[in-house]
């Protein structure tokens, strides 16, 4: 959130970047970014703007009905209001007429999580002789890293979501070895218990898919619609959790009730390769002090996958931002797929690395891991990330 503690630091990165300061705005929850750093709570449902200048203090413009979302602007900062929309362009032109600004706005839609700001919105701003560049690295620097308390509570979250993980295949082996197989749905209620005993939290799932249900990397399990997992099927589970007010952590495992295919252990050496390929890549050039960028990742797990003959079937990113918000967050994605995220990796930010390979009818597969961009080194969750499908 943006604090007096916080502005020095945002301030000098706009000093390195040329900017004469960061425009934010927000309605109804349209931008995700402005309102947590602006530590707004509820619906914000007229439009509001905050500009921070690269000298001085923050200026808040607020409607004249709703102060309400302004709980946490500091009482030292200006907070204008405004109640007609010509009063509202007025004070948008004092702040930032004939000046450059960022904005969360990414050219041509490049970035999707980045890209929030209306069209019209941006007509309005640059109106007012105002040059709109991207926030994408304030962005990284100020929203999308973690602190050292959240580094520690993500560690935890992931050592025991790897435990659980293990325990679901296992348990979902042992019900089919007896004759009395458990249902996806059955097994994701599992999972869900032992997040409680140990003190996370998910806003939804898991996803519990065995066989040509994990071909669809979107799958839901229902009990409307039960699926038992039995002796022959892969088994993929993907599980995310955090600890209340924590960071999540995000991890996919792959299982084989009784002895898998060759084409199974082909499909599953293909999506390893490609992950630990994306790896080593990060912890070299990151250990090095060399720029990295999340779709050069990307690039590195396809060009496995590729070589392998799956590549058609690779159909997502291999991985997205996790923030210290959101699970699916706004820092640099490792993608060069579906986006064309090229903000450099830098330290603080954490993300997931998660290659898979669909084949619809058949079987799906994935492999997925979390990493974390230290000062000098990649750290990487969990700490031993799977190497052969578990046989259960």
């Amino acid at each position: 959130m943006l604090t007096p503690e916080l502005l020095p630091r945002l301030q000098q990165l706009l000093v390195d970047a040329d900017l004469d300061g960061w425009l934010l705005y927000d309605f109804r929850g349209t931008n995700a970014i402005a309102a947590g750093l602006l530590g707004f709570e509820g619906l914000c449902s007229r439009r509001v703007f905050a500009f921070v200048p690269r000298v001085g203090t923050p200026i808040g413009i607020a409607h004249a009905i709703e102060p309400g979302p302004w709980a946490h602007w500091p009482k030292a900062w200006p907070l204008r209001t405004y109640s007609g929309w010509r009063a509202l362009e007025q004070e948008v032109l004092q702040l930032v007429g004939g000046k450059r600004v960022a904005m969360e706005y990414s050219p041509g839609d490049a970035i999707p999580y980045l890209d929030r700001i209306p069209a019209g919105v941006l007509e309005l701003v640059r109106a007012t002789g105002a040059t709109v560049v991207s926030s994408a690295e304030l962005v990284s620097h100020v929203y999308a890293t973690w602190t050292p308390a959240q580094r520690a509570s993500h560690e935890r979250a992931a050592a025991h979501i790897a435990a659980i993980a293990h325990d679901t295949i296992q348990h979902a082996g042992a019900m089919a070895s007896a004759g009395t197989p458990a249902a996806e749905h059955e097994l994701q209620q599992r999972i869900l218990d032992a997040f409680a005993r140990v003190g996370l939290e998910a806003d939804h799932g898991p996803d519990v898919a065995a066989s040509e249900s994990a071909a669809n990397p979107h799958y839901e399990p229902s009990a409307d619609r039960p699926r038992l997992v039995q002796r022959g099927d892969v088994l993929l589970v993907d599980l995310w959790a955090r600890e209340p007010g924590g960071v999540y952590a995000d991890q996919t495992w792959m299982g084989s009730l009784g002895t898998p295919r060759d084409e199974v252990v082909k499909v599953w050496e293909a999506v390893r390769d490609a992950r630990d390929a994306a790896l080593t890549l990060l912890t070299t050039r990151i250990a090095n002090g060399e720029p990295v960028r999340g779709g050069e990742a990307d690039d590195a797990a396809r060009a496995v996958i590729e070589a392998r003959g799956f590549g058609p079937h690779f159909w997502h990113r291999t991985g997205h931002s996790i923030d210290a918000r959101e699970l699916h967050g706004s820092g640099p994605q490792i993608d060069n797929l579906e986006s064309r995220d090229d903000r450099v990796l830098i330290p603080g930010v954490g993300f997931s690395i998660e290659p898979g390979v669909y084949l619809p009818g058949a079987f799906g597969v994935r492999s997925e891991v979390n990493a974390f961009v230290g000062e000098d080194a990649l750290l990487i969750t969990p700490g031993t990330p799977q190497r052969d499908l578990f046989i259960v």
